[in-house]
């Protein structure tokens, strides 16, 4: 048996996520996930939304991370991982319906995440939903003193990475034909974010 790798984020958060994906993408279609490390999202999700089918896909140096996961559960409605640098030019999709990624806008770099919601919107159709989940800042303040220090963590690792401002995000969303829908509460001071393309 393959050694799965483990999050415990992923464990923490997966059931409450799925309560507000199960709303947002309520019928039938491809939703790909953006970034999906261990796998534990994309085969709890998949489970319990078996009107989708889920695309995993991570940056071409991780995108075997989530196997061990799928192997295991060998779920019908899980194609296997792409390998997907949001920086390139072209993306290589089959067609989607929507997006979900999890704690991923601040390990990229800001013009990474520019790229992400640009490729998010154009592959989406319209009306199609991108959702992003995570901590997030408010007019340049913390939401938390322990988001603040996780800020400070990620920075001193790599300057580029960092917590990122909703000012920011509806600034490049807006340049993308992206408009925010819903902005929901999460437990451990962090926030799902659904961006709609107008």
């Amino acid at each position: 048996m393959e050694r799965k790798p483990f999050s415990q984020a992923c464990e923490n958060n997966k059931q409450v996520i799925l309560e507000k994906l199960s709303v947002v993408f309520d019928g039938p279609g491809v939703i790909l996930e953006i970034g999906t490390g261990t796998g534990q999202h994309a085969i709890h999700f998949a489970n319990n939304l078996p009107h989708l089918r889920w695309q995993p896909s991570d940056h071409p140096s991780n995108q075997d991370l989530c196997k061990p996961w799928l192997n295991e559960v060998g779920l019908q409605n899980i194609n296997a991982p792409l390998a997907l640098d949001v920086s390139a030019r072209d993306w290589h999709l089959p067609p989607i319906n929507g997006v979900f990624s999890a704690n991923t806008a601040h390990i990229m770099s800001w013009p990474e995440v520019k790229a992400m919601f640009r490729g998010a919107s154009a592959h989406i159709p319209q009306g199609g939903a991108f959702c992003l989940y995570g901590p997030f800042n408010y007019g340049g303040k913390f939401t938390s003193s322990s988001n603040q220090q996780f800020d400070a963590y990620l920075r001193q690792g790599n300057p580029a990475m960092g917590i990122r401002d909703m000012n920011d995000l509806k600034q490049i969303s807006s340049e993308s034909g992206l408009a925010l829908e819903s902005d929901f509460e999460m437990p451990a001071n962090n926030r799902l974010l659904v961006w709609r393309r107008s």
